[in-house]
């Protein structure tokens, strides 16, 4: 009974957290719940969360991906070199976001075929892809910043549609795309299973290898989609664009209630992880809390949400 009962707090702990969050903040500054701040915190919100749905597969599937800031840093110069700018004589327009996003997808191609077919680590496997990404993005600019003229293209952040900016349009059809894939396909079941218990899964005949290679392929694509709108939403594209997004998104993730150790979560978890880490972070500027400060609150955070979120009546030993 007991467990049942901290099973089921587990479950709702990240909406109460959250719930809790917003009730504190607005006791210390009332400019928290205006609909301006309200606006904000969407659009600050609109990049991790299309950057969790990938992660949140990852992790669904008991693996780790590093690589999220070399595929944002990499797409985001692709689509920045391709619309107009200052730098190359390429303006295609429109046309640069699924040539992105298929890069992304490309390496998080990479990222499972690596990983499955020389069995190392996927946390080794996607660093190195990561620091690649990265360091392809440095050499084709030469460490220079790109700067994009195309407003049609940074319509895709700037934008608004009922005075909602578009990245956060954007973001909800990635989550809604997202869910579609864990929820009605055998994608989604696979990888749950894969998660749970990886031995189980080989035995009822689920292609391991296959699914993998196919998830971190996925993963790559909204990597690149957030590429595009990092790059949409700066107007320029360089290196380190992506520079805190890993951390970000591994925190939401986690904080959300998906477990490191996999099989237990869902993009839902991840999209009230997003609010959870946007939300503190939003209140401690409201509140004047110093930025070195906000990053040791969010490492407590982490520590917290994972001793939380960790079901360790599935674990033997702990490493």
């Amino acid at each position: 009974m007991n467990g049942g009962l901290f099973a089921q707090w587990r479950k709702w702990a990240p909406l109460a957290v959250l719930l809790a969050l917003c009730i504190l903040i607005s006791l210390f500054n009332g400019n928290f719940l205006t609909l301006g701040n309200f606006i904000r915190l969407l659009n600050s919100a609109a990049i991790p969360l299309v950057l969790c749905m990938g992660a949140t597969f990852i992790i669904l599937m008991g693996s780790i991906d590093l690589s999220v800031e070399g595929i944002v840093a990499l797409t985001a110069v692709m689509a920045s070199l391709l619309v107009a700018n200052d730098i190359s004589p390429y303006a295609i327009g429109l046309f640069a976001v699924p040539i992105a996003v298929a890069a992304g997808g490309a390496m998080g191609f990479l990222n499972g075929l690596l990983h499955v077919k020389l069995k190392t680590p996927s946390f080794m496997t996607t660093l190195g892809v990561g620091f690649a990404g990265v360091g392809i993005a440095m050499a084709v600019l030469a460490g220079d910043t790109v700067r994009i003229s195309d407003q049609t293209f940074r319509f895709l952040s700037l934008g608004r549609f009922f005075g909602v900016p578009m990245a956060v349009w954007i973001a909800l059809l990635a989550v809604a795309c997202a869910f579609v894939i864990q929820e009605r396909t055998r994608l989604g079941r696979w990888l749950y299973a894969i998660g749970t218990d990886e031995v189980t899964a080989r035995h009822a005949g689920i292609p391991i290898e296959r699914t993998r290679i196919v998830i971190f392929t996925v993963a790559g694509l909204f990597y690149g989609l957030g590429g595009v709108l990092s790059a949409a939403q700066f107007g320029q594209g360089h290196a380190l664009i992506s520079q805190g997004r890993l951390f970000t998104t591994i925190t939401a993730v986690v904080v959300g209630g998906t477990a490191l150790s996999g099989g237990v979560g869902s993009v839902l978890n991840s999209v009230i992880g997003v609010l959870i880490v946007v939300v503190l972070s939003n209140g401690l500027v409201l509140m004047g809390v110093e930025p070195y400060v906000q990053q040791g609150v969010q490492g407590l955070l982490i520590i917290a949400a994972v001793a939380l979120a960790l079901d360790r009546s599935r674990l033997d030993v702990v490493k």
